[in-house]
């Protein structure tokens, strides 16, 4: 059993590894955003809260995060541990996770920090397409096999407004203030393991399993 957060910043390739590790070790991948369309589409009181928030544009308070965090990290299926991804963003946020942990008696065992130069995130995001079917492409790492076109449907490709340059640069600064933080929390608590996020998928795979492989 194994419970983790995963941090870095937008473009570290949280999501691709978050993956790898749920598959791996059998523990659900719970994403802060999976969560909330999950808890609005079953039209939980937790979730129409949310929806209020998230209609008029607002983010959705930690209050009603907090309750709709317990609620996942409660269900059976995280008994075998669990991968928290996108959550906790702040320091408040994480001191609440402590408090949710605490409460179902529960345990962190690490949190993963995904390092990147910001450069490299910005080549990343900014070259990052987008079908309506779901694929995702990049115009240097992972192109189409016909340009702008989606390989599975044929689809027009499109680059998401919070991929465009500025709007990278914009995220990160965002980032850098609310979430970087959390890297020296996490460190004086004895927690965060960092990791070199520049490499292959399955080279950076290897050395966070190293690390998971050395808390089991």
């Amino acid at each position: 059993m194994v419970n983790l957060v995963l941090l870095g910043a937008p473009g570290a390739g949280k999501g691709t590894q978050a993956m790898k590790i749920s598959q791996l070790y059998n523990i659900p991948h719970i994403s802060t955003g999976d969560i909330l369309r999950d808890n609005i589409e079953r039209g939980t009181q937790l979730g129409l809260e949310a929806k209020k928030f998230m209609d008029r544009g607002e983010l959705v308070p930690d209050s009603v995060l907090i309750g709709i965090i317990e609620d996942r990290l409660s269900e059976p299926d995280t008994d075998k541990g669990f991968l928290l991804d996108g959550y906790p963003r702040t320091i408040p946020q994480a001191q609440a996770l402590g408090d949710i942990i605490d409460h179902i008696g529960k345990e962190l065992d690490a949190v993963i920090d995904i390092e990147v130069p910001d450069e490299v995130l910005v080549k990343r995001l900014a070259g990052r397409r987008m079908c309506r079917c779901g694929a995702s492409y990049h115009v240097i790492f992972n192109p189409p096999e016909v340009d702008g076109k989606c390989d599975h449907c044929g689809g027009e490709l499109y680059q998401r407004d919070d991929d465009a340059e500025n709007a990278v640069k914009t995220r990160l600064v965002s980032y850098y203030g609310l979430t970087y933080p959390l890297i020296d929390y996490y460190r004086e608590k004895g927690l965060l393991k960092s990791m070199n996020g520049t490499g292959s998928v399955d080279d950076i795979f290897k050395e966070i399993n190293s690390v998971i492989e050395l808390i089991l």
